[in-house]
Parts: C-alpha cells; structure tokens; sequence
C-alpha cells in the first residue's frame, strides 16, 4: 500500500516520536509498503517554536501539503502529531473523504499546563476534537489507552514500542572520556522542563550523577547541580556505549507517555528507576527490570541491586517489527467499507459541545 506520514515531529528533531515514526517507516518499507513522510522538512516555510529552537513549525502548510498528499495519492493517511501539519492532514483526509488513522505520543495538556495557566480540561477537549475523525487512534501503553478514554477519547487501539537489541547491548565499551565514580546514575532525554530532572539531580545519592541529551533546562540546571555531568547529544551505538557503562538509569519524568529511552536503557542491561506513573508502569517490570516508588531515592538504591542479564531479558521482549505490525494492522484503505471517513458534512458533529 502506499502510506502517507503526516507528522510537525521529524529529522533533525530528537525525541522519541521522531525515533519512533523512523523505526515504524523502515519496518512498514521491508514489509513491502511504499511509505512517505510529510514534515517541516518537505518543503514548507518554518518558524523556531518559541524555547525550542531547534523545532521547526510550518506556517500555514495547507496548500502545500493537499497537494504533495494529492500527488501521492496515499491508500492510507496516518497523522502521528496534533500540530501545524497534523490539522492540515485532518482537514485534507475530511475534504477528500480519505480515512484516517492517528496517534497520540505527547502528554500536551501536561506539558502546557506545566508551563503556563491553561487548565488540563480546555487541552484534553481540543485533543479530543481532532482526535475524533480518526477510525483508529493509537497510543503507546495500556495505562494511556485507559487515561484518553476517561478523557471521553473514543477508538483506541494500542501500538507498542521496540529497541534495536543489536546496537543496544551491555558489551559496549566504555567511552574514554567517561571517567566518573561509581555507582554512575544516568538520566537521557530531552533536557526541558516537563522531564522533571529536578527530582534526579537533587537526589542525595553516593557516585556521580550523568545528564545525557540536551534542551533549554541544561544552562539552568548545570548553575543549580554544578556536581552533576552533562555529557550533550548521543546517539545510537555512542548512546549504547555511555549507557552500558552506568549502573541505573533513572527517569523521573511523570509526564511522558512511554519513555523509549529506558528500553533501550534496560538492552543495555541498565535497571530502571522511576515514579509509579504513565510510562514506566508499562515499561518497568518491577523486581525485574526496576523499581517504581515515589521515593525516588530509594528506587534508585534498590534498582541497583537488580540482575543485569534479567534487565535486558526484559528490554528483548520488545521488537520493532512486532510495533509495526500492530500499527499495520491498525491502517485503515481508503477502500475499505467499514470505514467512515469524517467529511465537511459532519464537521458540525465534531465541534465541542
């Protein structure tokens, strides 16, 4: 089939949608799919997102994108994000009559409310207005699926995550420059506000403490944990090798959906510390593979106490072919007789109430 990706998250963005929708579209080509993504990147005029510059957003990308959509003429829509193209791919696949399927990968109401006044129920009712056309809206975790439907989110599937057990792995060798004492904790991801680092790096913890990634939180917060190391951008067989060499990875975000980060952590044979929260409850098999308390500290103390080799038994249960599958299985053709693609004719059924 040929598969449209409409998605404001791609290259050269780092975050976990855009490695995600990568792995997905890689998988979906070897299974014989034609797959084409439309980003910032597919020729659109941008603007910096205000305090993340490194994020580009299309500035009115609607003629542009109906007719890069048109010229592909896709047999399947996926939207994977709520932004500039995400509303312009909705309004497309309603003017057409086109089906659609779409994800939810971002706590925004979380996000937005951690930063600015804007009360949870005001975002959640915007979401769920563009979640509404959708045949299938597919989300990470279990304990996600079950938060969107008492939110009033309806059609909910689930498509998992996976890691690449081959570039993820504990025999990496230790980066050179990583010369830190033990036990070495390390935290990776975006370095903002919403990760909630504050709650790792106060820690009162023995070793050192490591920051892998970047954002607009790192200046702030290497003023305020002058102790801590921030190590900036790693990726990919890099990232495995400064992971391999810690001993717990923790993650004290409370508003992520997923966290890919601690599967790969966890391949590298890294046990996960973490809130009992949306995320690592469906990542962290606890006893196993981590700890989840809401004493962080502790967490940590007895994450590291935790079998390596078990660790990342746990990580290999994940693929990213089994991840394709499920969202394969969710695409929706716009042939398909059972789907009811939403249209100008209905769009007043979609306004909230």
């Amino acid at each position: 089939m040929r598969i449209a990706i409409c998605t404001d998250a791609w290259h050269p963005q780092v975050n976990g949608v855009v490695t995600t929708l990568s792995h997905t579209r890689a998988q979906l080509e070897a299974f014989g799919h034609e797959v084409e993504v439309f980003s910032p990147a597919s020729g659109f005029r941008t603007v910096p997102l205000p305090g993340y510059p490194e994020i580009r957003l299309p500035v009115r990308p609607g003629g542009h994108l109906a007719k890069l959509l048109a010229g592909f003429a896709p047999e399947c829509v996926h939207i994977a994000t709520e932004g500039p193209i995400g509303w312009s791919a909705r309004r497309w696949c309603r003017r057409q009559g086109q089906p659609l399927t779409a994800s939810y990968h971002t706590q925004f109401p979380e996000y937005l409310r951690a930063r600015l006044p804007v009360p949870e129920r005001l975002s959640y009712a915007l979401l769920r207005r563009f979640h509404r056309p959708a045949v299938h809206t597919l989300v990470p975790t279990e304990q996600v699926r079950k938060k969107l439907a008492g939110h009033g989110f309806k059609r909910l599937m689930l498509w998992t995550r996976g890691v690449d057990t081959q570039v993820f792995r504990p025999d990496r060798p230790p980066p050179p420059e990583l010369d830190l004492p033990r036990p070495r904790w390390v935290c990776a991801g975006r370095v903002a506000v919403e990760k909630n680092l504050d709650a790792f790096l106060a820690l009162d913890l023995p070793g050192s403490k490591l920051v892998i990634g970047d954002g607009p939180a790192r200046a702030s917060l290497q003023r305020r944990y002058p102790t801590a190391h921030f190590a900036g951008y790693r990726f990919g067989e890099e990232l495995a090798s400064w992971l391999a060499a810690c001993d717990v990875f923790v993650f004290p975000s409370r508003t992520d959906t997923f966290g890919l980060v601690m599967l790969e952590a966890m391949a590298c044979g890294l046990p996960v510390a973490a809130y009992p929260v949306n995320g690592p409850i469906d990542v962290v098999r606890p006893g196993l593979s981590g700890v989840l308390d809401d004493d962080l500290a502790r967490a940590c103390l007895d994450a590291l106490g935790l079998e390596r080799p078990a660790v990342r038994a746990e990580a290999c249960r994940h693929s990213w072919e089994a991840a394709a599958r499920q969202f394969e299985a969710a695409l929706v053709p716009v042939d398909d007789p059972d789907a009811e693609a939403d249209s100008p004719a209905s769009a007043a059924n979609t306004r909230p109430r």
